[in-house]
């Protein structure tokens, strides 16, 4: 039945009019009643755009260490700055400011909370150091040595679990067999 083309109604219609297959009897109530089609999608999958992603777009322009900040953190609820920044934009523009003016004021907003939380992180460190005691983690880590520091463990595992040296060894034993299979011996 795969070389027919259709549903199971339409192939199952075709067979019973062949004489291929006794009538089920569940088709004439299918053919009273058919299963709803749905339309098929000419395959193209059409990107989704939120009104925001303009602004976005404008924001990694003038920002673009920010995008290396993780878009989506399952671990957060607060969204990441350029969303915030959009929102902003989009919240200006609905009170009647202009796009240029609302873009410069997110910007502003933007850099004046930036500069806020590094200098309040940065009397926390002073603060800290002055007590002997550990200071707080940075407010706004470089993405590059947030990415560093999730992968450090894995870097330095691999130097001593021993299921990782096991593979490895089997790896070079297995290419210096290929090797001498290849060059015989040579």
């Amino acid at each position: 039945m795969s070389y027919m083309k259709g549903d199971l109604l339409t192939k199952t219609r075709k067979l019973v009019k062949g004489l291929a297959k006794t009538e089920p009897l569940w088709l004439k109530p299918m053919l009273k009643a058919p299963p709803v089609v749905f339309p098929r999608s000419d395959g193209k999958v059409k990107p989704i755009c939120l009104p925001e992603d303009v602004y976005v777009n404008k924001f990694y322009q003038k920002n673009p260490e920010s995008k290396y900040e993780d878009p989506i953190k399952l671990t957060s609820f607060s969204p990441i700055p350029a969303r915030v920044f959009a929102g902003r934009v989009l919240e200006l523009k609905e009170h009647g400011v202009r796009e240029e003016e609302a873009i410069s004021i997110a910007d502003m907003e933007y850099r004046g909370e930036r500069k806020s939380k590094k200098q309040a992180h940065k009397r926390l460190r002073k603060i800290a150091h002055d007590l002997g005691k550990r200071p707080s983690p940075n407010p706004y880590p470089s993405a590059m040595k947030e990415i560093q520091a999730e992968e450090r463990p894995h870097v330095r595992d691999r130097f001593f679990n021993p299921q990782i040296l096991e593979i490895a060894m089997r790896l070079k034993e297995e290419r210096a067999a290929d090797m001498r299979e290849r060059f015989g011996g040579r």
